[in-house]
């Protein structure tokens, strides 16, 4: 069952008792690996973000050759890491091995960005639960993945590692902007939908800005990833450093 083809068996599919609990083992290790990582220093902070880089491009890589092995490669929206939730990837290559200007769009990135990627997909893991069983290879996959991804980003703000400041959403925007553009144009090409850009996802949040948005839908979708994520990130550290101040 682990490595099986999409359709073998029945998938786990959304909010069931599968989903629950992968759910819940996702976010009881995250808090645990947060608690032992809470006071750790730059360096230390810095050696787990590449650690934990290099783990994810692995698995990344074996998910790419199982999609190719099982016959989805076919379909670029499958195995090419162009979607929302892959910056991970980019970032963490940014943030870990960068220096100046190319690190502080990684670290922004995980600071914002990875959190609310993170738990949107750990709340609605359609792309993975929607298809394959509890225990398959890619549902295990993306919650780690996800997990990771919110762990990075809480430890990021909980060290201080980083602090987001307002002028930190052009290199966010920028960053989601050129990978924005550049999924686009694979989409144009190949007929995909990577970053979700490009065509509806049904019975997702997403149908609801497709409906409205009509044609303008790629770009109002780009903005939205562009923008969004960041500023719910930052208002909510603002809205922290205001209270910590009151209570001082």
């Amino acid at each position: 069952m682990f490595f099986a083809k999409p359709g073998k068996f029945p998938a786990c599919k959304l909010f069931t008792v599968g989903h629950f609990i992968l759910f819940v083992v996702t976010i009881i290790l995250v808090a645990v690996a947060l608690f032992f990582t809470r006071k750790k220093n730059e360096k230390s902070v810095l050696k787990i973000i590449r650690s934990v880089t290099i783990l994810l491009w692995v698995l990344e890589i074996l998910k790419i050759i199982f999609n190719l092995v099982v016959g989805n490669g076919k379909n670029p929206n499958n195995y090419v890491p162009l979607y929302f939730c892959s910056l991970i990837l980019y970032a963490g290559i940014l943030s870990s091995f960068c220096k100046g200007m190319l690190k502080r769009v990684g670290d922004v990135f995980l600071g914002s960005g990875a959190i609310i990627a993170g738990m949107c997909f750990l709340v609605c893991p359609n792309t993975s639960l929607g298809t394959y069983p509890m225990f398959h290879f890619i549902s295990i996959h993306s919650f780690i993945l996800h997990g990771l991804m919110v762990y990075l980003g809480m430890l990021v703000n909980i060290t201080g590692y980083i602090k987001l400041e307002k002028k930190d959403i052009k290199y966010y925007f920028v960053f989601i902007l050129i990978i924005g553009i550049v999924a686009y144009i694979f989409n144009l090409i190949f007929d995909s939908n990577l970053m979700f850009i490009s065509k509806n996802f049904p019975n997702t949040p997403i149908e609801i800005v497709y409906n409205f948005s009509g044609k303008f839908y790629p770009v109002i979708m780009i903005l939205i990833q562009a923008t969004l994520p960041f500023y719910i990130v930052y208002g909510i550290r603002s809205l922290a450093n205001i209270k910590k101040k009151k209570m001082n």
